[in-house]
């Protein structure tokens, strides 16, 4: 039971929402500790003279009751919805923020990679700055020096590691920052999101990366929304809703719970248009409909379906593209449908609000759960909205002969064309 790398025991983070964060000098500091009785008398009275109402609108808990153990050697998953607590949860972890209340107790070296580019200077070179961000993720000099090619071949910017990286695209920045963090060798490593950086051939590496960090034996904590990942990399996943523990389990397991939770039965779900409000183009809602545009909930296999994407247009955005993703019940990326190169060229619309359809085949899916996760971006870019498994939808079996293999088609069918040639008999 001793035996333990991370323990976490009912940890809880409140948050005062409005409360600027005001930065203290040393005199400010000494000033408050010879105050600082009297200051906590006066601001427990003024607390307790508080409405329930006001109160409750002025705190938000990040995080609540939440308690686990990870052994040495353990790679576990955290997963949740935007705002679920994770990144508060990682950032108490690495010490940079303190809990409320409970405890956090950590038994070996830690890393941390949870902002990607975090103390990079844009007048320095490639190769200043890798000495430069080194050190403030804890790397010595020497450290730093013995792993310098691997890093600058790792990123793929050799020919470019002595110009300043104000001169990098953005692709080339992220490979360099994910490249010094990702040679890092504490004993704990804590991952916040950062392989959905670079293209998609960076993403891989990055993932094989990670994937040698498990082997050798190190804890690792890794939070994504990539549940192909999570499954692939972690033998247990922490699911976090609303800032508590709703599941721990073995990861294809809390998986299929997690996604299978995702608003099945709503298939129509409006999005608040003020979460967002200087993105020049957001979403206002998602929906599944027939092909007669009609809100369905389940999907006949035999029959095409629609998803209807309400966007609302700000300000025109030359290079925009609108995605919509389609993962399994294991969270896996089955297919991305994309508005760059349809009928539907998003760049070209005026300010306004406009209904996209995006329109699937039918039988085309297998019998199944499915999600949808939508995004606006500006490829390689930015993204301007993003919303992860917002709709989950099912595919139902219609009773044909077809279908009297079950699971026997994976998820994905295939229409291929077929033809016949009639031999001559060797008679």
């Amino acid at each position: 039971m001793n035996d333990f790398a991370i323990r976490v025991e009912n940890l809880g983070k409140e948050y005062r929402i409005g409360q600027p964060l005001r930065y203290k000098a040393l005199r400010d500091t000494l000033t408050d500790a010879i105050y600082s009785p009297f200051r906590r008398l006066a601001s427990l009275a003024h607390r307790a003279s508080l409405s329930n109402s006001i109160k409750n609108d002025a705190y938000i808990w990040a995080l609540r009751n939440v308690s686990f153990e990870i052994r040495h050697g353990e790679v576990i998953g955290i997963i949740g919805r935007n705002g679920a607590g994770k990144s508060t949860l990682l950032k108490i972890l690495s010490r940079i923020t303190e809990p409320t209340e409970g405890q956090a107790k950590i038994r070996g070296r830690v890393g941390s990679l949870l902002e990607v580019g975090t103390g990079f200077h844009p007048e320095l070179t490639g190769r200043e700055n890798i000495y430069l961000n080194g050190a403030i993720l804890g790397m010595s000099r020497r450290e730093i020096e013995r792993k310098f090619d691997d890093i600058v071949a790792f990123a793929e910017v050799e020919r470019f590691v002595d110009t300043p990286v104000k001169h990098y695209s953005s692709g080339m920045y992220v490979r360099l920052a994910f490249a010094v963090a990702a040679h890092l060798e504490p004993e704990i490593l804590l991952v916040d999101e950062v392989l959905a950086v670079g293209d998609n051939s960076f993403q891989k590496k990055c993932l094989g990366k990670m994937g040698d960090v498990a082997k050798q034996g190190r804890t690792v904590l890794f939070v994504s929304h990539n549940m192909g990942a999570i499954t692939q990399l972690c033998s247990k996943t922490i699911w976090l809703d609303a800032g508590k523990v709703e599941m721990i389990g073995a990861s294809d397991a809390v998986v299929r719970r997690y996604l299978s939770d995702k608003k099945v039965a709503v298939p129509d779900i409006a999005l608040d248009a003020r979460a967002n409000p200087s993105s020049p183009m957001i979403f206002t809602r998602c929906w599944l409909a027939d092909p007669d545009r009609i809100p369905i909930a389940a999907v006949d296999v035999t029959a095409g379906f629609l998803v209807g994407l309400e966007i609302l247009i700000r300000k025109p955005v030359p290079d925009a593209d609108v995605a919509v993703r389609v993962y399994n019940s294991a969270g896996q990326l089955l297919f991305t449908a994309v508005s760059t190169g349809s009928e539907v060229d998003v760049r070209t619309l005026s300010p306004g609000k406009y209904a996209l359809f995006v329109k699937v085949p039918g039988a085309f899916l297998a019998p199944g759960t499915y999600s949808l996760t939508i995004a606006i971006h500006r490829p390689n870019i930015s993204v301007l909205d993003f919303h992860e498994y917002l709709l989950s939808f099912r595919i139902e079996e219609s009773g044909s002969p077809m279908w009297q293999y079950r699971g026997g088609y994976g998820d994905i069918l295939v229409h291929f064309p077929w033809e016949y040639v009639q031999l001559k008999s060797e008679d």
